[in-house]
């Protein structure tokens, strides 16, 4: 037996270190395979070589050969047990062709060999293999001669055997890497449609004049780049608007940011909008991109904008000025694309006449202004309102529950001081409460004096026969010496002011007067803007 030169095996070892790096160095695994080939043609002096892999439909396929051109490559596809080629497939096992000229199961599918010429061409197919799954084939053929027949195949086979390990783990990879992304792709599309389906102004609900002025406003103002100060009370939808101006506009494929400004102290907000740097305070371990960085390219919201300190003002007044700012802690500029959407239930125009809020600053936000109406002007959409909220309901709880129509005229009549957020709490509150599948009257919870609207209805209708509500010249006054009854004050405000007056003034004293908690009444001195004593 003739042994083949010792510099072979060194060769081999070379070879096996420049093909682990080909098939690591690349995602796409066509360049890799075809690197593959090459090194084994410069160190095995092959003629052609092929790698084929299974398809879909159990057949293999040509995915990327040396030495053929691509009309004979795409012709390189064989059914299992086909050929020489479809038999290693179907056992799994090498198989050597000394010379394919005298070989009748060799097809020369691909018509790329000249089986005329005087030379013996030699064939070697080995498996590629993913664990025990036979998944594609590796096939070479270069001219031989009979005295080097037997011990160069012998070395042949199991050094490609060795390269098809190794390509069998990079074809694994590949297939869990590109199944792995198509899987996040496809929930991504799910997510993104989910998303546009829920916050797309077409599913906000309003049919009355009112919102669908609103909608109109919208749709002028989402395509540009201007900020929009969304005004309403709390409650109303801001928050769902803004997220319609975004998805409605060239940003809509860019992040949507949304950050309460009522939640933050001072301190925390800087943070939270601009970022920090590593050491930048106690507590700040490593650097930290801010809110505004993370919205680049798209929309940032600022809910209860009105609620910022003076001092964080004139900050966020330069950022919006320049379009840069400084993390919390750094020296270095950074310069942000960021559309800013701003809500508030305040009267800013007031704040700024007192000075709590810039002026400066106010005109910068207020470019566009849209107005949300609340829901005790709009009474026309609260059967819609209530019909979702309970398809909701229905829809987490497995139930089947309806609104009677006695019950739904006295939803109609409730001046819903809390907006759809109050509404959407009822209408929960009274499903889950309900004897049956049919809210009653009785089931209402605004009946029962157990919400915020409902609350100041009973208090006005159970305590006016009792106490004063007003003075004999119409202004909220104390109660009589003797107590005597007089009329009943003209609104919510009014009953609000007259049972602070009657408790002196102690929140949880007038709480308890209006059936109310000392959480809801001190909601009402801010939305009336009372002052905690009157003069």
């Amino acid at each position: 037996m003739t042994k083949r030169p010792e510099g072979n095996a060194t060769a081999q070892v070379l070879a096996m270190y420049e093909i682990g790096k080909a098939l690591n160095a690349c995602a796409d695994l066509t360049k890799t395979l075809r690197a593959t080939l090459e090194i084994l043609a410069s160190y095995l002096h092959m003629q052609r070589g092929m790698v084929a892999l299974v398809q879909d439909d159990g057949a293999l396929q040509t995915v990327s050969a040396h030495g053929l051109n691509c009309q004979e490559k795409e012709r390189g596809r064989y059914l299992k047990g086909e050929g020489i080629i479809g038999r290693t497939l179907k056992t799994g096992l090498p198989i050597v062709i000394p010379n394919v000229a005298d070989e009748p199961l060799f097809l020369n599918r691909t018509r790329s060999r000249d089986l005329g010429k005087g030379h013996a061409i030699a064939f070697i197919c080995v498996p590629i293999k993913a664990g025990r799954d036979t998944i594609g084939v590796l096939s070479v053929d270069r001219e031989t001669d009979a005295a080097q027949r037997s011990p160069r195949f012998e070395q042949d086979v199991r050094f490609l055997k060795m390269i098809a390990i190794l390509i069998g783990h990079a074809v694994r990879q590949y297939r869990l890497i590109a199944a792995e992304k198509a899987e996040l792709l496809s929930e991504k599309q799910q997510l993104e449609t989910a998303l546009k389906g829920r916050y797309s102004i077409d599913n906000v609900i309003g049919y009355g004049k009112r919102m669908q002025e609103v909608f109109a406003e919208v749709h002028k103002v989402a395509p540009g780049r201007a900020s929009v100060l969304l005004r309403g009370e709390s409650g109303t939808g801001k928050e769902m608007i803004a997220r319609a101006i975004h998805y409605l506009s060239p940003r809509k494929d860019k992040p949507f940011i949304r950050v309460n400004c009522a939640a933050l102290t001072e301190t925390l907000l800087e943070s939270e909008l601009f970022g920090h740097e590593k050491g930048a305070f106690t507590g700040a371990s490593q650097e930290r991109k801010g809110r505004f960085e993370s919205a680049h390219g798209g929309t940032l919201f600022l809910d209860e904008i009105g609620e910022i300190s003076p001092a964080f003002q004139t900050k966020l007044l330069r950022v919006l000025q320049e379009r840069e700012f400084e993390r919390v802690g750094g020296n270095k500029s950074i310069r942000v694309d960021v559309r800013l959407i701003c809500a508030t239930n305040r009267d800013l125009e007031a704040a700024v006449t007192d000075g709590s809020f810039r002026e400066d600053l106010y005109y910068r936000i207020n470019v566009v202004a849209i107005f949300l109406p609340p829901l005790r002007e709009r009474h026309e959409d609260i059967p819609f309102l209530v019909e979702h909220c309970l398809d909701k309901f229905n829809t987490e709880n497995g139930r089947q529950v309806r609104m009677a129509p006695e019950a739904m005229r006295t939803l109609l009549k409730c001046n819903w001081t809390g907006n759809v957020r109050e509404l959407e709490n009822c209408v929960e509150r009274s499903a889950t409460m309900a004897q049956s599948d049919v809210i009653e009257l009785p089931d209402l919870s605004c009946q029962q004096g157990k919400c915020f609207s409902g609350a100041l209805q009973e208090g006005s209708a159970t305590r006016g026969a009792a106490y004063p509500l007003t003075r004999t010249d119409g202004r909220p006054g104390l109660a009589s010496a003797n107590g005597g009854p007089t009329q009943s004050p003209a609104s919510e405000r009014d009953r609000l002011v007259w049972a602070l007056e009657q408790c002196g003034w102690v929140q949880a004293k007038a709480a308890r007067l209006l059936n109310l908690t000392p959480r809801q009444v001190g909601y009402a001195l801010k939305k009336y803007a009372i002052p905690l004593r009157r003069l």
